[in-house]
């Protein structure tokens, strides 16, 4: 499970609530803080540059201080990136502490203090989720969800979750590793439909369909986690928009990535769309055996 986790932060109320949910990430054990300072941004050139890094150094021990106090083991760690020829930029910094520390899971969030198509829509993100070998979770937290978490007690994280599968080995694999995640109530899984050419072609693919989502959700039996399932004609990524939007008002959106249009929808051009969109936390489980077949 996600005994050792990578969390990268920029010091935001966005990032503090990110921090919220770390007892709730199934397994956790030991927990890497990670702070960039990208040194080559003009706000933190010359005298500017030493107070924040000390500023930030004092935030990420009054961090590790409150995480140790849940009974986690913490590293703290803030990584200054002055030249980026030579030590990368901060997507790199972060791949690379994930290695270093062998982060089962890197704990991200969708909006910080910089604007989030730099924080992390784009070539941060881009080259996160691309290249990291392991699983990653995007959080997202809407306004609603705020007002709700400040009323009473939230839903659980991991409570329930949304499963799109494409039925490929690699899909297989996500569903085999979600029955070792402890605390799920409900899994919808969510298959589309969008190959079939002519009326009776897509009537006999649902038809398949329905019948190898029922298996899938056979092997529940017995776990006492309710399963359901939903069929969608079109595309990929906006039926998924779709179901999210239906069926997930306050809960995470769980997405794991296989092969064809599932493959391209988390790792390809049209994951930020998903991301952007969806205002769910995301997690992307990563198997290591796909990362080298890229």
């Amino acid at each position: 499970m996600f005994e050792k986790v990578l969390v990268a932060l920029d010091f935001s109320a966005y990032s503090q609530k990110i921090l919220d949910y770390i007892s709730e990430i199934p397994g956790v054990k030991e927990v890497a803080l990670l702070h960039v300072v990208d040194a080559t941004s003009p706000a933190k050139l010359g005298w500017a540059r030493e107070p924040y890094i000390e500023n930030a150094k004092i935030l990420m021990a009054e961090k590790k201080e409150a995480l140790e106090h849940l009974g986690l083991k913490v590293h703290v760690n803030v990584d200054v990136i002055v030249n980026v020829i030579t030590q990368g930029t901060v997507s790199h910094a972060i791949l690379e502490a994930a290695e270093i520390h062998d982060a089962s899971l890197i704990l991200m969030g969708a909006r910080g203090i910089n604007p989030i198509q730099e924080l992390l829509l784009g070539s941060v993100s881009s080259t996160v989720v691309r290249q990291a070998k392991t699983n990653i979770l995007i959080m997202h937290f809407t306004p609603e969800q705020e007002d709700v978490d400040a009323g009473r007690a939230r839903q659980k994280l991991f409570s329930k979750l949304l499963l799109p599968t494409d039925f490929s080995p690699s899909a297989n694999d996500a569903l085999s590793f979600i029955k070792t995640i402890p605390g799920i109530n409900e899994i919808v899984l969510l298959h589309v439909v969008n190959r079939a050419e002519s009326q009776p072609e897509i009537e006999a693919t649902v038809q398949a369909a329905q019948s190898r989502l029922e298996d899938m959700k056979k092997s529940f039996d017995g776990s006492g986690i309710v399963m359901k399932h939903h069929i969608r004609i079109g595309d990929p990524t906006e039926m998924t928009l779709s179901v999210v939007a239906e069926a997930f008002k306050k809960k995470i959106a769980m997405s794991a990535y296989g092969t064809a249009w599932f493959r391209e929808m988390l790792v390809g051009s049209t994951t930020f769309t998903v991301v952007r969109r969806t205002r769910k936390p995301i997690l992307v489980i990563r198997k290591k055996q796909e990362n080298e077949k890229r």
